[in-house]
């Protein structure tokens, strides 16, 4: 996962890291930890989240399917 560019689109529509746990029914620890890769999201997660933010096909592989940050 990207974190920057999932912070980066949080951010761009207004949410925090506790408002983005409660629309996907998560505790803010762990948001925390999906955001540092220690565990991951799910699909439903995932999905709950395009249609929250309107996200395109690019941004959700980018974000969530692109790697590390440091990866390039």
């Amino acid at each position: 996962m990207n974190k920057n560019k999932f912070k980066s689109i949080m951010s761009l529509h207004g949410d925090t890291q506790r408002t983005t746990a409660e629309a996907i029914g998560i505790s803010e620890q762990t948001m925390s930890e999906k955001i540092n890769g220690v565990s991951e999201f799910k699909t439903s997660e995932i999905r709950t989240l395009i249609k929250r933010w309107d996200l395109t096909a690019y941004e959700v592989c980018d974000t969530f399917f692109g790697g590390d940050d440091d990866e390039g």
